[in-house]
């Protein structure tokens, strides 16, 4: 029997985040799911730019991440698209993360959902937000580097 590698398949980023703000650390945590979203998310049902991480009562939650249910799904079961979503990390990563956040500007952003040994798991980094100037600058590089990536192509026809 060979053992295949397993690699950590994105389920959905969020690329909104990473234009909005900066990333000081990141984390890979856990989440407590039901087995309608499990489903969902294994058909890429899920939209993840509106959400955002809260610390209550030394617990941390997702808030806003949105999975979309199979419309083949269970009718005993009622699916609530946007409940709030509970996130396993340490105690200790828990307690350290609450003192960063509050901090003035620092906030908690879900970067994106991935499976890792068959489980999901959420990258969540510590961010600060962006000004504006500093979301322009972002632009230029983007658009800089398209216009060599075009001049490279062009230059090898």
């Amino acid at each position: 029997m060979v053992k295949k590698t397993e690699t950590a398949a994105r389920i959905a980023d969020n690329k909104k985040a990473a234009f909005n703000y900066f990333f000081e650390e990141r984390f890979e945590a856990g989440l407590v799911l039901e087995g309608w979203e499990v489903k969902s998310l294994r058909e890429g049902k899920v939209q993840l730019t509106d959400g955002y991480v809260v610390i209550r009562n030394g617990e941390m939650f997702i808030i806003g991440l949105q999975i979309n249910p199979l419309h083949t799904a269970s009718s005993h079961v009622s699916p609530d698209k946007v409940r709030t979503k509970k996130l396993l990390l340490h105690k200790e990563e828990i307690k350290r993360l609450t003192g960063k956040v509050e901090q003035k500007g620092y906030t908690l952003v879900p970067i994106n959902l991935h499976w890792k040994s068959g489980k999901v798991k959420c990258d969540i980094a510590l961010a600060k937000g962006k000004a504006e100037h500093d979301k322009r600058d972002t632009i230029k590089d983007r658009e800089g580097k398209r216009e060599v990536e075009r001049a490279m192509k062009d230059r090898n026809r």
